[in-house]
């Protein structure tokens, strides 16, 4: 199975974002091709990661009044729901479900970034989001 790559049509102009994807990426890709022994820890790295990830972007989408929150953090939802299923399933013998997930989350995650993500980073810079104080610098837009 092909793994998604980070490349340059997943930079969606905003570090923080950019940053946090592009770590996305790389923790997808260790687990498609990480050896059994180290299989479970690093996707519970990524499960971890993952969770942070979509913490930050609820977090700003709800301080920040972002009109589809509760789709986009839906979404994230059932990510998070489904990678714990993997995890279970995975405890039960289930020995290839980690990488089967991993390769789908990248699936989903090229649509995700391209339509949710880009959404909210355009919302954040147009009410002038400052991601590391959490201040906007244009209410009005809101």
């Amino acid at each position: 199975m092909a793994q998604l790559q980070w490349s340059e049509n997943l930079v969606l102009g905003m570090p923080e974002v950019d940053q946090t994807h592009l770590e996305f990426v790389e923790h997808l890709a260790t687990v498609a091709s990480a050896p059994e022994e180290t299989l479970r820890a690093l996707y519970l790295d990524l499960f971890a990661h993952t969770k942070d990830h979509f913490g930050m972007e609820d977090t700003w989408m709800q301080a920040t009044e972002f009109a589809s929150f509760h789709c986009h953090s839906m979404q994230h939802t059932m990510v998070l729901d489904v990678m714990q299923q993997a995890l279970d399933r995975y405890d039960e013998g289930d020995l290839e479900v980690l990488r089967i997930v991993a390769h789908e989350l990248g699936l989903w995650f090229e649509h995700h970034a391209d339509a949710m993500d880009s959404a909210l980073v355009g919302h954040l810079r147009k009410i002038g989001f400052d991601a590391t104080t959490g201040h906007i610098n244009n209410p009005d837009a809101l």
